[in-house]
Protein backbone atom coordinates (compact mmCIF):
# COMPACT_ATOMS: atom_id res chain seq x y z
CA UNK A 1 0.00 0.00 0.00
CA UNK A 2 3.11 2.25 0.72
CA UNK A 3 4.80 1.71 -2.48
CA UNK A 4 1.27 2.18 -4.46
CA UNK A 5 1.16 5.55 -2.47
CA UNK A 6 4.75 6.25 -3.38
CA UNK A 7 4.03 5.68 -7.22
CA UNK A 8 0.82 7.88 -7.38
CA UNK A 9 3.72 10.76 -6.59
CA UNK A 10 4.59 10.89 -10.29
CA UNK A 11 0.95 11.13 -11.62
CA UNK A 12 0.04 14.47 -10.66
CA UNK A 13 2.81 15.78 -12.69
CA UNK A 14 2.68 13.21 -15.97
CA UNK A 15 -1.59 13.41 -16.12
CA UNK A 16 -1.21 16.96 -17.07
CA UNK A 17 1.53 17.00 -19.24
CA UNK A 18 0.10 13.83 -21.48
CA UNK A 19 -3.45 15.83 -21.04
CA UNK A 20 -1.64 18.85 -22.82
CA UNK A 21 0.09 17.16 -25.70
CA UNK A 22 -3.36 15.10 -26.50
CA UNK A 23 -4.82 18.47 -26.74
CA UNK A 24 -2.52 19.78 -29.18
CA UNK A 25 -2.49 16.48 -31.29
CA UNK A 26 -6.70 17.57 -31.25
CA UNK A 27 -5.54 20.94 -33.31
CA UNK A 28 -7.18 23.63 -33.01
CA UNK A 29 -10.93 22.91 -32.86
CA UNK A 30 -12.84 20.11 -30.83
CA UNK A 31 -13.54 22.28 -27.99
CA UNK A 32 -16.28 20.53 -27.00
CA UNK A 33 -14.06 17.00 -26.90
CA UNK A 34 -10.94 19.09 -25.39
CA UNK A 35 -13.44 20.47 -22.21
CA UNK A 36 -14.38 16.80 -21.61
CA UNK A 37 -10.77 16.04 -21.50
CA UNK A 38 -9.30 18.56 -19.85
CA UNK A 39 -12.70 17.83 -17.02
CA UNK A 40 -11.82 14.06 -16.97
CA UNK A 41 -8.34 14.99 -16.11
CA UNK A 42 -8.72 17.75 -13.66
CA UNK A 43 -10.99 15.48 -11.92
CA UNK A 44 -8.56 12.36 -11.95
CA UNK A 45 -6.09 14.43 -10.48
CA UNK A 46 -7.63 16.16 -7.58
CA UNK A 47 -8.65 12.24 -6.82
CA UNK A 48 -5.00 11.26 -7.01
CA UNK A 49 -4.19 14.53 -4.97
CA UNK A 50 -6.80 13.31 -2.13
CA UNK A 51 -5.46 9.93 -1.97
CA UNK A 52 -1.87 11.09 -1.64
CA UNK A 53 -3.34 13.66 1.19
CA UNK A 54 -5.50 10.38 3.16
CA UNK A 55 -2.21 7.97 2.61
CA UNK A 56 0.34 10.32 4.28
CA UNK A 57 -2.46 11.48 7.12
CA UNK A 58 -2.68 7.46 7.62
CA UNK A 59 1.12 7.10 8.42
CA UNK A 60 3.21 8.40 11.80
CA UNK A 61 6.12 10.20 11.81
CA UNK A 62 8.84 9.30 10.81
CA UNK A 63 6.77 7.15 8.15
CA UNK A 64 4.77 10.02 7.10
CA UNK A 65 6.61 10.30 3.48
CA UNK A 66 6.09 9.49 0.20
CA UNK A 67 9.08 9.14 -1.39
CA UNK A 68 9.50 8.38 -5.12
CA UNK A 69 12.50 8.56 -7.91
CA UNK A 70 11.17 8.75 -11.62
CA UNK A 71 14.69 8.19 -12.63
CA UNK A 72 15.56 5.68 -10.48
CA UNK A 73 18.71 7.40 -9.80
CA UNK A 74 20.13 7.43 -5.78
CA UNK A 75 19.63 10.73 -4.28
CA UNK A 76 20.96 13.41 -4.39
CA UNK A 77 21.95 13.17 -8.51
CA UNK A 78 18.33 12.31 -10.08
CA UNK A 79 15.05 13.82 -9.54
CA UNK A 80 12.87 13.57 -5.98
CA UNK A 81 9.49 13.32 -5.88
CA UNK A 82 8.24 13.92 -1.98
CA UNK A 83 4.69 14.22 -0.66
CA UNK A 84 4.59 14.59 3.39
CA UNK A 85 1.35 16.61 4.83
CA UNK A 86 1.68 20.35 3.72
CA UNK A 87 2.59 19.22 -0.10
CA UNK A 88 -0.05 16.81 -0.13
CA UNK A 89 -2.38 19.80 1.29
CA UNK A 90 -1.06 22.10 -0.89
CA UNK A 91 -1.90 19.52 -4.41
CA UNK A 92 -5.25 18.67 -2.92
CA UNK A 93 -5.76 22.68 -2.51
CA UNK A 94 -4.69 22.99 -6.25
CA UNK A 95 -7.05 19.96 -7.75
CA UNK A 96 -9.64 21.99 -6.33
CA UNK A 97 -8.93 25.14 -7.22
CA UNK A 98 -8.19 23.68 -10.93
CA UNK A 99 -11.84 21.75 -11.32
CA UNK A 100 -13.62 24.65 -9.90
CA UNK A 101 -12.22 26.95 -12.40
CA UNK A 102 -12.34 24.64 -14.96
CA UNK A 103 -15.48 24.18 -14.55
CA UNK A 104 -16.50 27.95 -14.61
CA UNK A 105 -14.98 28.50 -17.71
CA UNK A 106 -16.94 25.89 -19.42
CA UNK A 107 -19.81 28.39 -19.75
CA UNK A 108 -17.75 31.42 -21.54
CA UNK A 109 -14.27 31.52 -21.70
CA UNK A 110 -13.09 28.62 -22.60
CA UNK A 111 -14.14 30.19 -26.27
CA UNK A 112 -12.32 33.24 -26.00
CA UNK A 113 -8.78 31.38 -26.63
CA UNK A 114 -7.47 28.67 -28.83
CA UNK A 115 -5.43 27.20 -26.53
CA UNK A 116 -7.00 27.92 -23.41
CA UNK A 117 -7.59 23.80 -22.16
CA UNK A 118 -3.70 23.24 -22.90
CA UNK A 119 -2.21 26.37 -21.19
CA UNK A 120 -4.56 25.36 -18.00
CA UNK A 121 -3.47 21.82 -17.90
CA UNK A 122 0.07 22.85 -18.53
CA UNK A 123 -0.51 25.38 -15.48
CA UNK A 124 -2.05 22.67 -12.86
CA UNK A 125 1.68 20.61 -14.12
CA UNK A 126 3.80 23.44 -12.95
CA UNK A 127 1.73 23.95 -9.67
CA UNK A 128 1.92 20.21 -8.81
CA UNK A 129 5.48 19.47 -10.10
CA UNK A 130 6.41 22.58 -8.02
CA UNK A 131 4.72 21.32 -4.31
CA UNK A 132 6.20 17.90 -5.14
CA UNK A 133 9.63 18.00 -6.16
CA UNK A 134 12.36 17.62 -3.79
CA UNK A 135 15.20 19.91 -5.37
CA UNK A 136 15.80 23.48 -6.44
CA UNK A 137 16.77 22.95 -10.02
CA UNK A 138 13.38 21.44 -10.76
CA UNK A 139 11.68 23.64 -8.26
CA UNK A 140 13.00 26.23 -10.57
CA UNK A 141 11.33 24.41 -13.71
CA UNK A 142 8.27 23.91 -12.50
CA UNK A 143 8.20 27.66 -11.40
CA UNK A 144 8.84 28.71 -15.06
CA UNK A 145 6.11 25.89 -16.47
CA UNK A 146 3.60 27.52 -14.06
CA UNK A 147 4.49 30.82 -14.86
CA UNK A 148 4.92 30.64 -18.92
CA UNK A 149 0.98 29.25 -18.76
CA UNK A 150 0.12 31.87 -16.11
CA UNK A 151 1.16 34.51 -19.23
CA UNK A 152 -1.37 32.87 -21.69
CA UNK A 153 -4.17 32.74 -19.01
CA UNK A 154 -3.68 36.08 -17.57
CA UNK A 155 -4.04 37.39 -21.67
CA UNK A 156 -6.50 35.12 -22.53
CA UNK A 157 -9.80 37.24 -23.91
CA UNK A 158 -7.27 39.80 -25.09
CA UNK A 159 -8.02 43.65 -24.38
CA UNK A 160 -5.81 46.80 -23.92
CA UNK A 161 -6.13 46.11 -19.32
CA UNK A 162 -4.96 42.71 -19.45
CA UNK A 163 -1.98 43.20 -21.87
CA UNK A 164 -0.85 46.07 -20.11
CA UNK A 165 -1.51 44.27 -16.58
CA UNK A 166 0.33 41.16 -18.28
CA UNK A 167 3.21 43.03 -19.07
CA UNK A 168 3.93 44.26 -16.08
CA UNK A 169 3.46 40.88 -14.53
CA UNK A 170 5.75 39.14 -17.18
CA UNK A 171 8.59 41.72 -16.01
CA UNK A 172 8.34 41.05 -12.23
CA UNK A 173 8.34 37.12 -12.55
CA UNK A 174 11.18 37.79 -15.33
CA UNK A 175 13.61 39.71 -13.10
CA UNK A 176 12.42 36.95 -10.17
CA UNK A 177 12.93 34.04 -12.23
CA UNK A 178 16.35 35.18 -12.92
CA UNK A 179 16.67 36.18 -8.89
CA UNK A 180 16.13 32.47 -8.83
CA UNK A 181 18.94 31.73 -10.85
CA UNK A 182 21.67 33.89 -9.19
CA UNK A 183 20.47 32.23 -5.87
CA UNK A 184 19.94 28.39 -7.02
CA UNK A 185 23.62 28.65 -8.33
CA UNK A 186 24.92 30.89 -5.44
CA UNK A 187 24.08 28.09 -3.17
CA UNK A 188 25.20 25.12 -5.86
CA UNK A 189 28.71 26.88 -5.58
CA UNK A 190 28.96 26.24 -1.89
CA UNK A 191 27.51 23.71 -1.04
CA UNK A 192 28.00 21.14 -4.45
CA UNK A 193 24.11 20.13 -4.69
CA UNK A 194 20.60 21.31 -5.55
CA UNK A 195 18.74 17.97 -3.71
CA UNK A 196 17.04 20.27 -0.73
CA UNK A 197 17.27 17.39 2.05
CA UNK A 198 20.99 17.18 1.17
CA UNK A 199 21.35 21.14 0.74
CA UNK A 200 19.92 21.05 4.39
CA UNK A 201 22.16 18.14 5.76
CA UNK A 202 25.13 19.62 4.68
CA UNK A 203 24.90 23.42 5.86
CA UNK A 204 26.18 22.22 9.35
CA UNK A 205 29.67 21.93 7.52
CA UNK A 206 29.96 24.74 5.66
CA UNK A 207 33.03 26.37 6.41
CA UNK A 208 32.97 29.76 8.35
CA UNK A 209 34.55 31.63 4.75
CA UNK A 210 31.80 30.86 2.97
CA UNK A 211 28.79 31.26 5.62
CA UNK A 212 28.62 34.96 4.27
CA UNK A 213 28.28 33.91 0.65
CA UNK A 214 25.58 31.23 1.92
CA UNK A 215 23.19 33.73 3.50
CA UNK A 216 23.50 35.84 0.42
CA UNK A 217 22.18 32.67 -1.82
CA UNK A 218 19.81 32.48 0.18
CA UNK A 219 18.56 35.94 0.65
CA UNK A 220 18.97 36.37 -3.20
CA UNK A 221 16.90 33.09 -3.50
CA UNK A 222 14.07 34.48 -1.04
CA UNK A 223 13.55 37.82 -2.78
CA UNK A 224 12.35 35.46 -5.93
CA UNK A 225 9.94 33.31 -3.51
CA UNK A 226 8.46 36.51 -1.81
CA UNK A 227 7.89 38.72 -4.98
CA UNK A 228 5.99 35.59 -6.20
CA UNK A 229 4.10 35.29 -2.67
CA UNK A 230 3.54 39.39 -3.10
CA UNK A 231 5.36 40.63 -0.10
CA UNK A 232 5.63 44.83 0.17
CA UNK A 233 6.63 46.24 -1.57
CA UNK A 234 7.39 43.68 -4.59
CA UNK A 235 3.55 43.52 -4.53
CA UNK A 236 2.70 46.34 -7.17
CA UNK A 237 1.64 44.27 -9.64
CA UNK A 238 -0.82 41.95 -8.18
CA UNK A 239 -4.37 43.59 -7.84
CA UNK A 240 -3.83 45.14 -10.97
CA UNK A 241 -2.71 41.57 -12.91
CA UNK A 242 -5.17 39.82 -11.21
CA UNK A 243 -8.37 42.32 -11.48
CA UNK A 244 -7.38 42.21 -15.26
CA UNK A 245 -7.66 38.39 -15.92
CA UNK A 246 -10.30 36.74 -16.61
CA UNK A 247 -12.70 34.94 -13.71
CA UNK A 248 -11.57 31.38 -14.22
CA UNK A 249 -7.88 32.66 -14.72
CA UNK A 250 -7.73 34.79 -11.49
CA UNK A 251 -9.40 32.38 -9.65
CA UNK A 252 -5.83 29.73 -10.16
CA UNK A 253 -4.35 32.53 -9.73
CA UNK A 254 -5.31 32.61 -5.70
CA UNK A 255 -2.80 30.20 -5.32
CA UNK A 256 -0.05 31.21 -7.25
CA UNK A 257 1.20 33.37 -4.67
CA UNK A 258 1.19 30.75 -2.36
CA UNK A 259 3.57 28.63 -4.20
CA UNK A 260 5.70 31.40 -3.55
CA UNK A 261 4.86 30.93 0.87
CA UNK A 262 4.93 27.23 0.39
CA UNK A 263 8.87 27.46 -0.75
CA UNK A 264 9.69 30.04 1.35
CA UNK A 265 8.55 27.54 4.49
CA UNK A 266 9.82 24.41 3.03
CA UNK A 267 13.45 26.15 2.83
CA UNK A 268 13.40 28.23 5.98
CA UNK A 269 12.25 25.73 7.85
CA UNK A 270 14.75 23.25 6.53
CA UNK A 271 17.69 25.08 6.27
CA UNK A 272 17.72 27.27 8.89
CA UNK A 273 16.32 25.51 12.35
CA UNK A 274 17.07 25.95 15.79
CA UNK A 275 20.02 24.07 15.69
CA UNK A 276 21.75 24.99 12.46
CA UNK A 277 24.75 27.10 14.32
CA UNK A 278 25.27 30.27 12.81
CA UNK A 279 22.91 30.06 10.41
CA UNK A 280 19.63 28.90 13.05
CA UNK A 281 16.63 31.45 11.92
CA UNK A 282 18.43 33.51 9.58
CA UNK A 283 16.39 36.12 8.23
CA UNK A 284 13.35 35.87 10.61
CA UNK A 285 12.56 39.14 11.19
CA UNK A 286 12.38 40.02 8.03
CA UNK A 287 9.79 37.38 7.34
CA UNK A 288 8.19 38.53 10.45
CA UNK A 289 8.05 42.12 9.82
CA UNK A 290 7.54 42.18 6.44
CA UNK A 291 4.52 40.07 6.19
CA UNK A 292 3.03 42.84 9.13
CA UNK A 293 3.95 45.13 6.83
CA UNK A 294 2.17 43.20 4.18
CA UNK A 295 -0.82 42.42 5.83
CA UNK A 296 -1.50 46.26 6.56
CA UNK A 297 -0.63 46.81 3.18
CA UNK A 298 -3.31 44.53 2.04
CA UNK A 299 -5.52 45.82 4.77
CA UNK A 300 -5.56 49.06 3.58
CA UNK A 301 -5.85 48.10 0.48
CA UNK A 302 -8.70 45.85 0.28
CA UNK A 303 -10.73 49.09 2.75
CA UNK A 304 -9.67 51.40 -0.24
CA UNK A 305 -10.68 49.52 -3.27
CA UNK A 306 -13.88 50.35 -5.04
CA UNK A 307 -13.95 47.57 -7.35
CA UNK A 308 -14.18 43.98 -6.03
CA UNK A 309 -11.58 42.51 -8.46
CA UNK A 310 -8.55 44.87 -6.73
CA UNK A 311 -10.60 43.99 -3.29
CA UNK A 312 -9.91 40.31 -3.86
CA UNK A 313 -6.10 40.97 -5.12
CA UNK A 314 -6.07 42.67 -1.77
CA UNK A 315 -7.07 39.96 0.04
CA UNK A 316 -5.07 37.18 -1.52
CA UNK A 317 -1.77 40.28 -0.40
CA UNK A 318 -3.31 39.85 3.29
CA UNK A 319 -3.36 36.37 3.20
CA UNK A 320 0.16 36.32 2.09
CA UNK A 321 1.62 38.98 4.78
CA UNK A 322 -0.24 36.78 7.15
CA UNK A 323 1.30 33.64 6.40
CA UNK A 324 4.59 35.20 6.00
CA UNK A 325 4.87 36.13 9.34
CA UNK A 326 3.79 33.45 10.84
CA UNK A 327 6.54 31.69 9.23
CA UNK A 328 9.05 34.15 10.72
CA UNK A 329 8.43 33.46 14.53
CA UNK A 330 9.20 29.52 14.02
CA UNK A 331 6.64 28.43 16.15
CA UNK A 332 4.92 25.43 15.21
CA UNK A 333 1.30 25.64 17.37
CA UNK A 334 1.37 28.47 15.26
CA UNK A 335 2.25 27.75 12.00
CA UNK A 336 -0.27 25.01 12.27
CA UNK A 337 -3.07 27.78 12.18
CA UNK A 338 -1.40 29.39 9.53
CA UNK A 339 -2.03 26.34 7.37
CA UNK A 340 -5.51 26.13 8.35
CA UNK A 341 -5.87 29.28 7.69
CA UNK A 342 -3.78 29.07 4.53
CA UNK A 343 -5.87 26.31 3.18
CA UNK A 344 -9.27 28.18 4.28
CA UNK A 345 -7.90 31.65 2.33
CA UNK A 346 -7.25 29.82 -0.61
CA UNK A 347 -10.65 28.47 -1.16
CA UNK A 348 -12.49 31.58 -0.50
CA UNK A 349 -10.39 33.62 -2.35
CA UNK A 350 -11.27 31.19 -5.46
CA UNK A 351 -14.40 31.39 -4.72
CA UNK A 352 -14.55 35.51 -4.41
CA UNK A 353 -12.50 35.83 -7.92
CA UNK A 354 -15.28 33.61 -9.38
CA UNK A 355 -18.03 35.52 -7.74
CA UNK A 356 -16.89 39.28 -9.11
CA UNK A 357 -17.89 38.65 -13.02
CA UNK A 358 -21.27 37.50 -11.79
CA UNK A 359 -21.36 40.49 -9.25
CA UNK A 360 -20.69 42.75 -12.32
CA UNK A 361 -23.04 41.10 -14.35
CA UNK A 362 -25.66 42.19 -12.01
CA UNK A 363 -24.69 45.84 -12.00
CA UNK A 364 -24.82 45.78 -15.93
CA UNK A 365 -28.02 44.07 -16.21
CA UNK A 366 -30.21 47.07 -17.29
CA UNK A 367 -34.24 47.34 -17.09
CA UNK A 368 -35.67 46.83 -21.02
CA UNK A 369 -39.44 49.17 -20.19
CA UNK A 370 -41.09 46.51 -23.05
CA UNK A 371 -40.03 43.56 -20.46
CA UNK A 372 -42.70 45.55 -18.41
CA UNK A 373 -45.21 46.25 -20.99
CA UNK A 374 -48.22 44.45 -21.92
CA UNK A 375 -48.32 45.30 -25.17
CA UNK A 376 -51.34 48.54 -24.46
CA UNK A 377 -48.42 51.16 -22.71
CA UNK A 378 -50.27 49.39 -19.15
CA UNK A 379 -47.97 47.92 -16.70
CA UNK A 380 -49.07 44.25 -15.72
CA UNK A 381 -51.96 43.67 -13.09
CA UNK A 382 -49.79 42.64 -10.51
CA UNK A 383 -47.31 45.50 -10.62
CA UNK A 384 -49.50 48.19 -10.95
CA UNK A 385 -51.90 47.05 -7.88
CA UNK A 386 -52.25 48.83 -4.73
CA UNK A 387 -51.04 47.35 -1.98
CA UNK A 388 -53.50 45.92 0.70
CA UNK A 389 -54.45 48.04 3.65
CA UNK A 390 -52.16 46.62 6.45
CA UNK A 391 -49.37 46.05 3.96
CA UNK A 392 -45.94 47.13 5.13
CA UNK A 393 -44.62 49.08 2.69
CA UNK A 394 -41.14 50.45 1.86
CA UNK A 395 -39.53 54.09 1.73
CA UNK A 396 -41.17 54.21 -1.88
CA UNK A 397 -44.49 53.04 -0.70
CA UNK A 398 -44.06 49.76 -2.66
CA UNK A 399 -45.49 46.24 -0.97
CA UNK A 400 -42.81 44.43 1.40
CA UNK A 401 -45.26 41.63 1.96
CA UNK A 402 -44.73 38.99 -1.20
CA UNK A 403 -41.96 40.50 -2.64
CA UNK A 404 -40.01 37.62 -4.22
CA UNK A 405 -36.18 37.36 -4.20
CA UNK A 406 -35.37 35.49 -7.62
CA UNK A 407 -33.00 32.70 -7.14
CA UNK A 408 -30.04 33.80 -9.30
CA UNK A 409 -29.64 37.25 -6.83
CA UNK A 410 -30.44 34.86 -3.75
CA UNK A 411 -27.67 32.53 -4.58
CA UNK A 412 -25.58 35.50 -5.13
CA UNK A 413 -26.19 36.80 -1.92
CA UNK A 414 -25.50 33.71 0.05
CA UNK A 415 -21.95 33.17 -1.65
CA UNK A 416 -20.94 36.50 -0.97
CA UNK A 417 -21.62 36.43 2.65
CA UNK A 418 -20.22 33.20 2.97
CA UNK A 419 -16.88 34.74 1.48
CA UNK A 420 -17.13 37.62 2.87
CA UNK A 421 -17.38 35.78 6.48
CA UNK A 422 -14.16 33.33 5.63
CA UNK A 423 -11.99 36.16 3.92
CA UNK A 424 -12.78 38.53 7.03
CA UNK A 425 -12.61 35.71 9.64
CA UNK A 426 -15.44 36.42 11.35
CA UNK A 427 -17.59 33.77 13.48
CA UNK A 428 -18.55 30.92 12.41
CA UNK A 429 -17.17 29.62 9.11
CA UNK A 430 -13.18 28.82 8.73
CA UNK A 431 -11.61 31.79 8.65
CA UNK A 432 -12.23 32.53 12.27
CA UNK A 433 -11.38 28.90 13.19
CA UNK A 434 -8.03 29.77 11.99
CA UNK A 435 -7.71 32.99 13.29
CA UNK A 436 -8.66 31.95 16.43
CA UNK A 437 -5.90 29.45 16.45
CA UNK A 438 -3.36 32.08 15.84
CA UNK A 439 -4.72 34.54 17.81
CA UNK A 440 -4.08 31.63 20.75
CA UNK A 441 -0.39 31.15 19.41
CA UNK A 442 0.60 34.42 19.81
CA UNK A 443 -0.56 35.58 23.17
CA UNK A 444 2.35 32.62 24.05
CA UNK A 445 4.67 34.50 22.21
CA UNK A 446 4.75 37.64 24.50
CA UNK A 447 7.62 39.85 21.92
CA UNK A 448 5.97 43.04 19.91
CA UNK A 449 6.18 41.26 17.05
CA UNK A 450 3.82 39.16 18.15
CA UNK A 451 1.47 41.81 19.64
CA UNK A 452 1.78 43.79 16.40
CA UNK A 453 0.14 40.72 14.08
CA UNK A 454 -1.65 39.76 17.11
CA UNK A 455 -3.62 43.72 16.43
CA UNK A 456 -3.38 43.31 12.73
CA UNK A 457 -5.03 40.16 12.29
CA UNK A 458 -7.88 41.53 14.35
CA UNK A 459 -7.79 45.16 12.74
CA UNK A 460 -7.56 43.20 9.01
CA UNK A 461 -10.65 41.86 9.72
CA UNK A 462 -12.39 44.84 10.89
CA UNK A 463 -11.23 46.49 7.75
CA UNK A 464 -12.00 43.61 5.53
CA UNK A 465 -15.50 43.35 6.90
CA UNK A 466 -15.90 47.20 6.04
CA UNK A 467 -14.98 46.43 2.81
CA UNK A 468 -16.72 43.57 1.47
CA UNK A 469 -20.25 44.82 3.70
CA UNK A 470 -19.34 48.13 1.39
CA UNK A 471 -19.58 46.25 -1.75
CA UNK A 472 -22.35 44.01 -0.96
CA UNK A 473 -24.71 47.12 -0.34
CA UNK A 474 -23.86 48.24 -3.36
CA UNK A 475 -24.11 45.16 -5.10
CA UNK A 476 -27.65 43.78 -3.51
CA UNK A 477 -29.30 46.84 -1.80
CA UNK A 478 -29.00 49.78 -4.90
CA UNK A 479 -30.26 47.18 -7.43
CA UNK A 480 -34.02 47.17 -6.91
CA UNK A 481 -35.25 48.09 -10.05
CA UNK A 482 -32.27 46.03 -12.10
CA UNK A 483 -33.89 42.56 -12.95
CA UNK A 484 -31.78 39.50 -11.83
CA UNK A 485 -29.08 38.02 -13.85
CA UNK A 486 -29.20 34.99 -15.84
CA UNK A 487 -26.68 32.25 -14.18
CA UNK A 488 -25.98 29.09 -15.92
CA UNK A 489 -25.52 25.46 -13.64
CA UNK A 490 -21.58 25.26 -15.05
CA UNK A 491 -21.16 28.96 -13.36
CA UNK A 492 -22.59 28.69 -10.27
CA UNK A 493 -21.57 24.65 -9.38
CA UNK A 494 -17.76 25.37 -8.81
CA UNK A 495 -18.50 28.08 -6.52
CA UNK A 496 -21.05 26.10 -4.10
CA UNK A 497 -18.48 23.27 -4.09
CA UNK A 498 -15.64 25.67 -2.84
CA UNK A 499 -18.12 27.41 -0.35
CA UNK A 500 -18.74 23.94 0.91
CA UNK A 501 -15.52 22.97 1.51
CA UNK A 502 -15.05 26.02 3.29
CA UNK A 503 -18.05 24.89 5.94
CA UNK A 504 -16.64 21.59 5.38
CA UNK A 505 -13.17 22.70 7.10
CA UNK A 506 -15.53 23.97 9.93
CA UNK A 507 -17.34 21.69 10.61
CA UNK A 508 -14.45 18.99 10.80
CA UNK A 509 -12.21 21.84 12.39
CA UNK A 510 -10.71 19.12 15.00
CA UNK A 511 -9.59 17.17 12.34
CA UNK A 512 -8.54 19.87 10.00
CA UNK A 513 -6.11 21.68 12.74
CA UNK A 514 -4.52 18.15 13.90
CA UNK A 515 -3.27 17.58 10.66
CA UNK A 516 -2.34 21.01 9.90
CA UNK A 517 -0.60 20.95 13.57
CA UNK A 518 0.54 17.84 12.74
CA UNK A 519 2.29 19.01 9.14
CA UNK A 520 4.04 22.31 11.05
CA UNK A 521 5.87 19.62 13.98
CA UNK A 522 6.60 17.85 11.15
CA UNK A 523 7.93 20.59 9.30
CA UNK A 524 10.14 21.87 12.81
CA UNK A 525 11.97 18.52 12.60
CA UNK A 526 13.84 18.70 9.75
CA UNK A 527 15.67 15.47 10.01
CA UNK A 528 12.66 13.69 9.53
CA UNK A 529 12.20 14.90 5.78
CA UNK A 530 16.63 14.36 5.19
CA UNK A 531 15.89 11.01 6.06
CA UNK A 532 13.12 10.03 4.12
CA UNK A 533 14.58 11.71 0.81
CA UNK A 534 18.21 10.69 1.60
CA UNK A 535 16.74 7.18 3.01
CA UNK A 536 15.35 6.42 -0.78
CA UNK A 537 16.87 3.58 -2.29
CA UNK A 538 16.63 2.75 -6.39
CA UNK A 539 15.22 -0.34 -7.17
CA UNK A 540 17.34 -2.84 -8.20
CA UNK A 541 16.56 -4.96 -11.20
CA UNK A 542 17.59 -8.58 -12.10
CA UNK A 543 17.97 -9.17 -15.54
CA UNK A 544 15.21 -11.28 -16.99
CA UNK A 545 13.47 -10.83 -13.62
CA UNK A 546 10.50 -8.75 -13.98
CA UNK A 547 9.95 -6.50 -10.93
Amino acid sequence: MMAMMDHLLVVPVLLPLATAALMLLLGEGRRGLKAVVNVLSTTLGLAVAVSLLLGVAGRDAPAAFGVYLPGNWPVPFGIVLVADRLSALMVVLTGCVGLASLLYALARWQHAGVYFHVLFQLQLMGLYGAFLTADLFNLFVFFEVLLAASYGLLLHGGGGARVRAGLHYIAINLVASMLFLIGVAVLYGVTGTLNMADIAQKLPAVPVSDRGLLHAGAAILAIAFLAKAGLWPLNFWLPPAYAAASAPSAAVFAILTKVGVYAVLRLWTLCFPADAGASAGFGSEVLVWGGIVTLAFGAVGMLASQQLARLAGYAVIASSGTLIAAIGFDAPVLNGGALFYLASSTLAGCALFLLVELLERVRQVEVDPQDLDDGNGALPAFLDAEPLPGTNLDDNEEALVGRVIPAALAFLGIAFAVCALVTAGLPPLSGFVAKLAMLSALLEQSTPAAWALFVLLILSGLFGAIALMRVGMRHFWTAQDRPPPRLRVIETLPIAGLLAASVALVLQAESGLAYTRAAAESLHAPHLYIDAVMGARPIVRTPGVTP
